[in-house]
């Protein structure tokens, strides 16, 4: 069965098909670096990881490429703010970037080209922009011309004259047209700057992505992907400069994923709700963060908050549980069973579901659904007490084909330690003052799991190993 996904120029599912065959060359947008990364930020991150993962999984061989843009307004206002060099704001904020997501269990890029690092390109892309006639210097600045490119609108599903009654000129700027977007910025004083034949200054957003396409992955790609929120203008904008420049389609598909909800609010600056994964890592498990990103379809809006977390938590115990239950009752037994072909199949059947469901528009939340059916067969596999090795293992293994799609590990093998025993009995003793006897049994509950039995004395609580 092939993959179908959702193509966004589209807007329908279609069957993919790679330029080169069992190769997939990708691009995700990654982030602009002047502060630790927010929930939003991390969506895509964990989404295109997990596809990545799945394009593997089925035996793909995938170059992925996803940017920093190191130079910036923002960076250079943080930079102002904090009494910093733009250079260093950039380099703190890319290693807390690969900490965070990688703690999210997000895999790197095979590469991660800065802006700072791709200007002579970004300048050449722009100086045959402006020698094929669609760009224009004016005051300093560069302009495309929107207007010229025949496609502009394509992706976003927008005409220019409907994009005409909302554009206007701001000040300062010498556009021949309001549609038009800057592709090079003049220096203001005291702002870093790069010499062009246009004089000092930096390039805009979208033209850098344009660039490190063209040079990491060619003129055409397979995929290229981002939040919902980059389709217009900066995708569009891609679309714009790239094929105007190189006469072909920019990427055959289009990947986007879906907004994320705060307590049932959009997130917003004017808000204030903003949530740094940075902050929600020390309050909850990081696996736990996107197990809850994953078991939601890629392209829907979700709701972030404490009590989605805390269910998710839940729900993700359940299958390690399950896991480390099957674990046990295979390193006991020497079994080998004769109900082996009747429970492999059934095994089978649920990764067949879920090749099936992500096969369908990497649909995660129906694949995640096939993970816990597995593990209620499992469950029925203990509950009736069979041994067979063969049933146990492939169990197991495919628990772990699974998940490692999903990027969530099951085997939790760090053994509890002691200090951590006591700690948790002494919260189990402090709630059951407190009559909050809910927490101080799911204390007990989880250190049974974990092999740590205990034992409440007239001497005080007792625990051992079993």
């Amino acid at each position: 069965m092939a993959i179908k996904l959702y193509n966004t120029l589209t807007r329908q599912k279609e069957e993919f098909t790679p330029m080169e065959e069992g190769k997939v060359k990708m691009y995700v947008c990654g982030p602009t670096v002047y502060n630790y990364i927010h929930i939003g930020n991390a969506r895509p991150a964990v989404v295109f990881d997990m596809v990545r993962r799945y394009f593997e999984y089925r035996g793909y061989d995938v170059h992925y490429v996803s940017n920093f843009t190191d130079v910036d307004d923002k960076i250079i206002r943080a930079a102002d703010e904090m009494g910093e060099d733009v250079t260093e704001i950039a380099e703190r904020f890319i290693q807390a970037y690969h900490e965070d997501t990688g703690a999210l269990g997000v895999k790197k890029a095979d590469l991660h080209p800065r802006v700072t690092e791709t200007m002579t390109d970004i300048i050449s892309f722009i100086g045959k922009l402006v020698d094929k006639g669609y760009a224009y210097a004016s005051g300093g600045d560069v302009y495309f011309r929107t207007r010229k490119f025949e496609g502009y609108g394509k992706l976003s599903h927008q005409s220019v004259d409907d994009l005409q009654l909302g554009a206007r000129i701001e000040v300062g700027e010498k556009k021949e047209d309001p549609l038009d977007f800057v592709l090079w910025k003049g220096a203001k004083p005291d702002e870093i700057y790069w010499d062009s034949p246009w004089g000092k200054g930096r390039p805009g957003w979208h033209i850098e992505c344009s660039a490190m396409v063209k040079k990491y992955l060619g003129d055409t790609i397979d995929i290229h992907a981002g939040g919902q929120d980059l389709s217009f203008p900066h995708h569009e904008n891609e679309i714009a400069q790239s094929e105007a420049l190189n006469e072909k389609k920019m990427a055959n598909y289009w990947i986007h994923n879906g907004y994320i909800n705060i307590d049932n609010e959009k997130m917003s600056k004017s808000l204030g709700n903003f949530i740094l994964v940075h902050d929600i890592i020390k309050k909850f498990d990081p696996e736990v963060v996107r197990f809850f990103i994953v078991n939601n379809h890629y392209r829907s809006p979700i709701n972030f908050s404490d009590e989605q977390l805390t269910s998710a938590a839940s729900s993700l115990e359940r299958i390690r549980t399950t896991y480390a239950n099957i674990s046990h009752r295979l390193s006991e037994t020497a079994d080998l069973g004769e109900d082996a072909e009747q429970w492999t199949g059934k095994v089978d059947a649920h990764h067949d579901r879920f090749i099936e469901e992500m096969d369908d528009d990497f649909n995660s939340a129906n694949a995640v659904a096939a993970l816990f059916d597995l593990v209620k067969t499992a469950n029925n596999y203990l509950r009736e007490k069979h041994t067979s090795k063969t049933v146990l293992s492939h169990i197991l293994e495919t628990m772990d084909r699974m998940s490692d799609v999903l990027g969530v590990a099951l085997n939790q093998t760090a053994e509890i330690l002691d200090e951590e025993i006591e700690t948790l009995i002494q919260e189990r003793i402090d709630a059951r003052k407190n009559r909050d006897f809910a927490r101080a049994d799911q204390i007990r509950d989880d250190l049974k799991e974990q092999g740590i039995v205990l034992e409440d004395t007239p001497q005080g609580t007792r625990w051992k190993r079993v």
